[in-house]
């Protein structure tokens, strides 16, 4: 089966990520969601005014203690006392208009999320068979979360720190070119750019060594996960430890890279305190010189500090919100290439509902191969009567299993036609075929959720009565009364709670309640002790009275009352009758029929 193409082949840079992004800021048919975006930028703007001037306050208090003061028209007589409240009162609301600032823009934030969470989750379940036998559910899963979770981080940051960081800086700039003088600007603009050039240099470098630390941490994820899933598996071979040394293989991988992580972060930051520290005590000493030869005053050498604490603290943080939205970028730019993934089954534009009269099913000359190399179906043609059944057996290999894929259209015949009364399953939609065509697996997997849930599963409509028609009908009521917390039940991760009986059960009350006209039972009772397959088939032959049934077998003996039997072989039909005449023909049905026999008697 070929490979299905990983998110990680599909090129998606920065800038693409964030063209995908920025609707979700901007949506056309959301104007609140745009008043909101306006609001949190004009409370932004605002924020950042009052934290330049806030400075101005800082340095008159000082004059005004030191005697020096030399123009305070501007602050309207108030002493040192009332110009500290002031610069109080000033610092207070910058912190207040940033809080707003994030209030207003939360609920954009959580649209955001919710929106592209749902769209991703909903895209996967449109993804063919084909790529989710090909992918692993921990990896997907983690690929997933990371980039659901980079969205808020990448709206938030990129819209109220980058922005603001820069129009902080440039008012900044102005600031110091008008009061000072333009060697103060040159200083610290030099300052400004050698520490935004080794921040984006060792942070470029660092979020290659992130990558390498999030593929280590996926594949440990997805040992840990597997190896859970098969929980039964690892006790019938004593593989305890087997499995705990294969997963702190992942993880030495993974520490090895956090490491690697851990010491450039300490690199960065020190590199980061180097050019702060020397673009602020340059700064400072030609303040110092101007307060020395009378140039300016004490004040002016306070207001100089205070802004250029000001530049350094969101500076410090620029390294960090650069990494994190560069991470944001790579872990949102997989989670698109996952929704990029093309749906390989897909609903023609404006194909019809699928009509059911009678449920006639039809394979004209199919062929269908999962690798165009090795055909697996060879030009196979079929028909299901409608309120007929019709049995396909045959070695393993042969293509019955396939041929059920095909009839609930996971994937597509490559050349021929499969219909249901004439209308060409390529024809209609995915999901009216699906309403029509109940399933019974040879394994029914439940969701960890209670009785009551995974039966009504066919039917989530249905009332507490017709859940428990179907239950009786499925011979599962007295069993399920009997429990403590009866339909209430919680059956555990894929229904491990229960025996296999118990499941194909409550699978056989899920199909009855769903009613469908077309039934599939792919090896239904393969997987069951002789005494539990036999009452499973009492149920199964009541499921199947009415409808158009396709069977799936392996063991003939449950077949053998089917209205017609179709032996396969290599992908191509090669016997086709009831039991007796199959068996009367001694072909390859009658050699099956009797090595079974055997077989069975052996283990009797």
């Amino acid at each position: 089966m070929p490979e299905a193409p990983s998110v990680k082949d599909i090129p998606s840079s920065g800038m693409s990520v964030i063209r995908r992004v920025a609707p979700y800021l901007w949506p056309d048919e959301h104007p609140w969601v745009k008043r909101r975006v306006v609001l949190a930028l004009a409370v932004l703007v605002l924020s950042k005014l009052i934290a330049v001037g806030t400075p101005f306050f800082y340095k008159a208090a000082v004059d005004a203690l030191s005697g020096d003061a030399r123009d305070v028209a501007w602050t309207l007589g108030l002493g040192a006392v009332g110009l500290t409240v002031a610069y109080g009162a000033a610092r207070l609301m910058n912190v207040g208009f940033q809080q707003l600032r994030d209030v207003i823009f939360a609920a954009v934030g959580q649209r955001a999320l919710r929106q592209l969470a749902l769209e991703t989750f909903t895209h996967i379940h449109r993804l063919s068979m084909r790529y989710h036998i090909t992918r692993k559910t921990g990896g997907l899963s983690r690929i997933i979360e990371r980039g659901v979770k980079g969205v808020e981080f990448l709206l938030r940051f990129l819209l109220f720190s980058i922005g603001p960081l820069v129009l902080e800086l440039l008012m900044i700039a102005v600031v110091l070119a008008w009061v000072f003088d333009i060697w103060y600007l040159v200083v610290v603009f030099v300052t400004i750019a050698l520490y935004t050039w080794f921040t984006f240099a060792v942070t470029e470098w660092r979020v290659k060594v992130r990558k390498v630390m999030n593929d280590q941490d996926t594949d440990a994820n997805q040992k840990a996960i597997d190896s859970l899933l098969n929980f039964e598996t690892v006790k019938y071979f004593g593989a305890e430890q087997r499995e705990a040394d294969r997963y702190d293989s992942a993880m030495e991988k993974y520490v090895a890279a956090a490491l690697t992580t851990s010491y450039s972060l300490a690199f960065l930051n020190f590199g980061q305190s180097v050019l702060i520290t020397g673009g602020l005590v340059a700064v400072m000493v030609m303040a110092a010189v101007g307060v020395g030869n009378g140039a300016l005053t004490v004040g002016d050498f306070v207001m100089v500090n205070a802004y250029m604490i000001q530049i350094t603290m969101p500076l410090n943080f620029l390294g960090t919100v650069y990494r994190e939205i560069r991470q944001a970028l790579v872990d949102m730019g997989e989670m698109f290439g996952l929704l990029e993934q093309p749906a390989e089954v897909q609903d023609k534009p404006g194909a019809p509902a699928l009509e059911v009269k009678g449920g006639r099913i039809e394979l004209r000359d199919v062929v269908f191969g999962y690798d165009a190399a090795r055909p697996i179906l060879k030009g196979i043609s079929l028909t299901v009567p409608a309120g007929k059944t019709v049995a396909i057996v045959g070695s393993s290999g042969s293509g019955k299993s396939t041929i059920g894929r095909l009839l609930f259209r996971f994937y597509d015949v490559s050349g021929g036609s499969f219909t249901i009364d004439g209308q060409d399953l390529r024809d209609v939609t995915q999901d009216s075929l699906h309403a029509q065509i109940g399933v019974v697996p040879q394994d029914t997997v439940l969701f960890n959720d209670t009785i009551r849930y995974n039966i009504a599963y066919g039917r989530p409509t249905a009332s507490h009565a017709e859940v428990e028609a179907a239950a009786r009908a499925a011979k599962i009521h007295e069993f399920i009364t009997a429990l403590p917390d009866g339909y209430e039940t919680t059956v555990g991760e894929r229904g491990l709670k229960l025996s296999g009986g118990e499941k194909q059960r409550v699978g056989i009350a899920r199909t009855l309640l769903k009613d469908p006209p077309i039934l599939l039972l792919d090896e239904a009772t393969s997987a069951l002790d002789t005494e539990t397959e036999q009452d499973i088939q009492t149920e199964l032959k009541g499921l199947g009275r009415g409808r158009t049934v396709m069977v799936i077998a392996h063991r003939l003996s449950t077949i053998a009352d089917a209205d017609q039997i179709v032996v396969l072989e290599a992908g191509e039909i090669v016997e086709r009758g009831s039991h007796e005449e199959l068996l009367t023909a001694q072909g390859r049905y009658a050699s099956l029929w009797h090595r079974q026999e055997t077989e069975e008697e052996d283990a009797a």
